[in-house]
């Protein structure tokens, strides 16, 4: 088959369609699907990931610093500096080597991550149906989808019942359009195509099966998506982060140019000068910063994947970390998420086994969305020795979030009439009910007789009732049933489920309140219901706000009322991503936990999009990271975890910033008042590569527990001033070295540059120990690696000058033992005096 032939595909029939895909209504063979699959590729929007693990390699060769060195090294072969270019080149590749090879790991560990909660779908093949990754789809597959359904590629109804698509994303449309069998015209544009049925869209209500046309990128969401490419959205963390390189990389060039023209103007040596600069601006650059990012995120998802959270968007953990109000759904976080059917009463409030009867016959024939409440009515009916085997199904008309209401048509065995079946929200099943009783016996529905009715829901749901309405109705026996019928019913009686909350609630709420995160309930049921769970768990309920209120509330009167609000009760699905919006506008990271289909605008909208595994896939796609368990002790983990990823993000930031500025002002000084280079330029790379190693075991250190107590976010002027506050005391102790060496050794350069390399090491590996920790730093215990490491290049600093080979290669000579003791000794001060100086500077901050 071709694609090329199925460029007007809406207007054909269903049999044409099908033959020119060659596929029938029983779908592919699976060895059709394989082949069709090698063929069109996998069904995605980006290319295939056939070259991925040479992706980080590319990204490593692609930086301006391994670039730097390039340069530097093939001017070192210009002019016949044959050791120079050698060492230049096996430094750039273990730099370049190191940092590819932990992104290379971290990547592929994410990706076996994000595959575990790939978006899964139900696909014919060999005439059964299967599950199989969307991914895998391919032109003439036949799948079905129902309501919460993320349409996974192109396609056109064979059969629909009811079925309302949101595809707004594509046509700008608000609300979800009707979806229905039979050619569209063959000039219909997108929004007019009523057959067809669009990847990335999602089904909102009703039951479909469709034949997949087009995949991945050749679908209209494809193409849309190609000439839209683009970076993603900063986030506030990615925004500082930039910001920050900008700021050092100006203040690097200004400086390298400044000793480049000073050194030159005063007579220096042309090519060790260029050399020297080109090693100056990459011993001065954070070039570690984006593996150390990769590497830090990359763990805290492993980590976290290890406590139940699975993180499908690598860089939200910094803002998980950084979330200070979790809005989310009582069922299931709050409560058991285990519907029990506790009692069915009919409109008088007297235990009716008929209730129980027509509410397990509409569970039980019911083939939407799945739910609780109809498993927990399956299991009751069951339980009662129910059974459907001689009732017969004759329509159904299917839930959707504007009628609140679902229908079934069955014809019971003792009953020569059908039977209208429908349950759902209390108030709306009220709404098409004229009568109540049942279907023999039964009397107006009139003002009282509704007064009545609101006052036993009103009691039971203040009990913590999850309370449904059920009504019935005689109808005629004829093919074809829809929402016109739901009209002059008889209501019937109730439906009391019971979801008891969680026994460790809470404590969970208390952990998170402790760690800063404050929680808000959002949810669709009756106030009533709302401030009986949270004050069992322990939330204040003084301030509710519905969503009757917020109908007629402004943004400003929102932003204000929000902060303060506890519970949002009898919220409609539009009016989520409103409250979410609100609480941003006065400075919150929100985090939004939903499952549902109604859910996603709002997880797209939060700083912290939170699904779980057995969500709509809708949800699950919107949200930056997919919850295992449906629990906030999980949760909380998660926020532990993110935290540690965003302390240790920062601990690097902190660690780089200091040594860079430090050495950038004593290297431009020395350069421009000795009468010869301070350091080589392989020194210059050796050292910057040595202390590279520890510092690579930052993503893996362990965290002070100050740093999970509370949120923290992005603080680009403590960053600064950090920056200048310890690159000054670097720079001083520099100064120190250096007078020591002029003046009281009147060192020749090669001793005053091996000198001068001993005391920079080791006061870069002795702030990594010092700046990793608020508290003194010999009361934190760093991580294996990073310790190890520290000790290991300490160790090798020391020792280097007295190896041959390397002395030789990198021009170094052996100190005296009375100088090297005199440069440990000048260390040692500089971590007292760091040590001293941090203290007083995160007493300002805090």
């Amino acid at each position: 088959m071709s694609t090329e032939s199925t460029e007007a595909y809406w207007a054909w029939t269903r049999d044409e369609l099908l033959a020119r895909l060659e596929s029938s209504s029983a779908g592919l063979s699976q060895t059709e699907a394989r082949a069709r699959l090698a063929r069109f590729g996998p069904n995605t929007l980006k290319a295939g990931d056939r070259y991925a693990a040479w992706r980080p390699l590319v990204r490593q060769l692609r930086s301006p610093l391994i670039l730097i060195l390039v340069f530097a090294s093939a001017i070192a072969l210009v002019v016949h500096d044959w050791t120079d270019a050698v060492i230049i080149l096996l430094i750039m590749t273990a730099s370049g080597g190191l940092s590819f090879l932990q992104e290379f790991h971290a990547s592929r560990a994410i990706e076996r991550l994000r595959a575990s909660v790939a978006i899964r779908c139900d696909v014919l093949r060999d005439g059964l149906k299967t599950r199989c990754p969307a991914s895998e789809l391919v032109p003439g597959d036949v799948v079905r989808l129902a309501a919460g359904s993320l349409i996974p590629a192109d396609a056109v109804l064979l059969e629909a019942r009811d079925v309302f698509a949101a595809q707004a994303v594509l046509t700008g449309e608000t609300f979800p359009v009707e979806k229905t069998v039979g050619a569209s015209a063959p000039g219909a544009t997108l929004a007019h195509r009523h057959n067809c049925l669009f990847m990335g869209t999602s089904i909102r209500s009703g039951t479909a099966t469709a034949v997949v046309v087009y995949t991945g990128r050749t679908t209209a969401y494809g193409r849309i998506a190609d000439r839209l490419a683009g970076p993603d959205e900063e986030t506030e963390f990615e925004r500082g982060l930039r910001r920050f390189g900008l700021l050092l990389m100006r203040m690097m060039l200004l400086v390298v140019l400044v000793v480049l023209s000073v050194n030159l103007l005063l007579g220096r040596p042309t090519v060790d000068t260029l050399l020297f600069a080109m090693a100056l601006a990459v011993g001065l650059s954070p070039e570690l910063l984006p593996a150390i990012l990769t590497l830090t995120l990359a763990r805290g998802a492993q980590n976290m994947a290890r406590r139940g959270v699975i993180v499908r968007r690598l860089d939200a953990i910094e803002n998980l970390g950084s979330m200070d109000v979790l809005c989310t759904d009582k069922t299931g976080t709050l409560t058991e998420a285990r519907m029990t059917l506790e009692d069915t009463p009919d409109a008088r409030g007297v235990r009716s086994p008929a209730v129980l009867a027509a509410a397990f016959a509409n569970a039980a024939f019911q083939t939407g969305l799945g739910n609780p409440l109809d498993e927990a009515l399956v299991a009751a009916g069951e339980a009662a020795g129910l059974s459907t085997d001689r009732t017969v199904k004759l329509d159904e008309i299917p839930y959707d979030f504007l009628r609140k209401r679902l229908t079934v048509v069955v014809r019971f065995p003792d009953q020569p009439q059908p039977c209208l079946i429908t349950k759902g929200a209390l108030r709306s099943v009220l709404e098409v009910c004229s009568r109540y009783g049942d279907l023999v016996d039964n009397f107006v529905l009139d003002a009282p007789a509704r007064a009545d009715i609101e006052a036993r829901f009103a009691t039971w749901s203040a009990q913590g009732y999850r309370v449904l309405g059920l009504a019935l109705g005689g109808v005629d026996t004829r093919p074809r049933y829809d929402r016109d019928d739901e009209q002059a019913l008889i209501f019937a009686g109730f439906l009391l489920f019971r979801d008891p909350p969680r026994a460790d609630a809470g404590e969970t709420l208390a952990a998170l309140a402790t760690a800063g995160v404050a929680i808000k309930i959002i949810s669709g049921d009756n106030e009533l219901i709302c401030r009986h769970i949270a004050a069992a768990v322990g939330l204040a309920t003084t301030q509710v706000l519905t969503g009757a209120e917020l109908v007629d509330m402004r943004d400003e009167a929102l932003w204000q009322r929000a902060v303060d609000t506890t519970v949002f009760a009898e919220i409609e699905p539009n009016q989520k991503e409103r409250i979410i919006r609100a609480l941003q506008r006065t400075g919150h990271v929100v985090g939004y936990l939903g499952d549902g289909i109604n859910d996603a605008p709002a997880l797209h909208a939060a700083d912290v999009g939170l699904s779980v595994d057995g969500a709509a896939d809708v949800a699950r796609e919107s949200a930056d990271f997919v919850l295992l368990t449906h629990d906030l002790a999980v949760l909380r983990a998660g926020i532990d975890e993110g935290r540690r990823t965003f302390a240790n993000t920062i601990k690097y930031i902190f660690i780089t910033t200091s040594a860079n500025l430090g050495n950038m002002m004593s290297l431009a000084l020395a350069s421009l008042l000795l009468p010869f280079l301070p350091m080589l330029a392989t020194q210059i790379l050796l050292n910057n590569l040595l202390s590279s190693v520890p510092a690579l075991g930052i993503a893996g250190d362990s965290i002070d527990a100050e740093w999970g107590d509370r949120p923290h976010r992005w603080n680009l002027s403590m960053i600064r001033y950090f920056m200048i506050t310890f690159g000054l005391v670097s720079s001083a102790f520099d100064l120190m070295t250096f007078g020591l060496l002029l003046w009281l050794y009147h060192a020749a350069p090669s001793l005053f540059r091996t000198g001068w390399f001993v005391e920079s090491l080791l006061t870069q590996v002795s702030i990594l120990l010092i700046v990793r920790t608020r508290r003194p730093f010999y009361r934190s215990r760093p991580g294996r690696f990073l310790l190890a490491s520290c000790i290991a290049v300490f160790a090798l600093t020391l020792v280097l000058p007295y190896i041959p080979p390397v002395a030789t290669a990198f021009s170094f000579v052996g100190p005296p033992p009375h100088l090297l003791a005199a440069l440990l000794g000048i260390s040692a001060s500089y971590v007292l005096v760091s040590e001293a100086t941090k203290r007083r500077f995160f007493r300002r901050f805090d």
